[in-house]
């Protein structure tokens, strides 16, 4: 008895010693500090709704990446999601409960730009970083504002290049949501246009929440274009857009500057030919691509929603956030801001760097969707650069 009682207490010494010297290694303290906090702000309700699952889902398999490989400076990641409406009034109080009840160390989010717009100031508020992964119309320049997304600078060309050169259209008509990505968009299209001495035969908008296209239907019908290219918010308004043109028989080239490839899955024949134009597609060959989608398959299984161009960047900027925080060696907001222009993410597009006025070149494609669902890549365009978007963030 007395020999048993002996080794136990040496037992329990030596579990002692090792959990005090395991207290106090580097690893054991962040362990025990708070977890780091995203914030993520994204339309689970309204325009957004459609894409916003895809989103969640390429957020959380990077944060359980993140933590399977040690979390960040050794801390465990963890996410808020908050619903942002698809506008500006949810974006508010999506904003105020992240940043100051949840009290997120950053927000990264896949949003329409009314809410980002009204997120901003919010954001400006809180001093935290601010990482927006949706494509946009630009020009959209904040301090605490990285974006990895494209944007008209390099998006709208080998659309309309594409249609001119390989279909031999002359006259356009355009269709956009009448908020700021659709007009930005569609603006930025027009002149293009007209640079490359074509011309814009009808240019017509529906509120984002609309759904009934049939009066727009029928201008672009009666207006003699070659071609249709949209600009609607993402989600919903693409799937009532493109149904009713089928529906009225409208066969014209038809290039929609905002569809995702899940939206367009979900569509059904209704998409087959439209013609898009992204930095992200399923059918990129590459092992990084991939090795992404399989872990996505693992992850999810059955219920993954097929990753597109609106949740793919968000993967990307979850772990372009944690290398920068990791080079900064601290959360403070000014050097992590600092780190996010310096920073690369090899991530299923490809190296994405946002350095360039706080805009990432990128390599674009330009595809038509199939019966299936799914985008055959017509083109690519290397290293495509956005332009000058924020001369005074250089």
């Amino acid at each position: 008895m007395r020999k048993s009682t002996q080794l136990f207490t040496a037992t329990s010494i030596l579990a002692a010693f090792a959990s005090v010297s395991l207290l106090a290694s580097p690893i054991a303290a962040a362990q025990q500090m708070p977890p780091v906090v995203i914030g993520t702000a994204v339309g689970l309700s309204g325009a957004n709704s459609v894409v916003a699952p895809s989103v969640v889902q390429a957020t959380q398999l990077a944060i359980d990446e993140i933590n399977a490989a040690g979390g960040i400076l050794g801390r465990k990641v963890v996410l808020e999601v908050a619903d942002d409406g698809s506008g500006a009034a949810g974006a508010q109080k999506a904003y105020d409960s992240l940043l100051f009840q949840k009290k997120v160390d950053a927000v990264i989010s896949m949003e329409t730009s009314a809410a980002r717009n009204a997120a901003l100031p919010i954001v400006t508020r809180a001093k935290k970083p601010f990482i927006y992964t949706s494509f946009y119309e630009g020009r959209s320049c904040n301090k605490h504002l990285f974006i990895n997304a494209w944007v008209p600078e390099q998006q709208v060309a080998p659309v309309v290049d594409y249609f001119s050169t390989k279909l031999n259209t002359k006259s356009y008509f355009l269709i956009g949501s009448d908020y700021a990505f659709g007009r930005g968009m569609l603006e930025f299209t027009r002149k293009y246009i007209a640079s490359k001495g074509h011309k814009v035969v009808g240019e017509e908008y529906l509120p984002i929440d609309g759904s009934d296209w049939t009066a727009i239907i029928s201008k672009l019908k009666a207006s003699g274009a070659d071609a249709l290219i949209s600009s609607t918010s993402g989600g919903a308004p693409n799937v009532t857009l493109t149904k009713q043109l089928r529906a009225a028989g409208v066969s014209l080239p038809f290039g929609n500057l905002a569809v995702d490839e899940g939206t367009a899955k979900s569509m059904g024949s209704d998409a087959k030919g439209v013609y898009t134009a992204g930095s992200y597609y399923t059918s990129i060959d590459t092992p990084r691509n991939k090795e992404f989608l399989s872990a996505m398959s693992k992850r999810f299984g059955p219920d993954m929603k097929t990753p597109n161009d609106l949740s793919t960047p968000q993967y990307e900027a979850v772990w372009a956030y944690k290398l920068a925080v990791e080079k900064a060696g601290t959360l403070e907001t000014d050097k992590v801001l600092k780190a996010l222009g310096e920073v690369s993410v090899n991530g299923p597009r490809g190296e994405i760097k946002m350095d360039q006025q706080h805009h990432a070149a990128l390599t674009m494609y330009i595809g038509q969707v199939q019966a299936d669902g799914s985008v055959k890549i017509l083109e690519t365009f290397q290293n495509v650069a956005p332009g000058a978007q924020c001369p005074q963030l250089k």
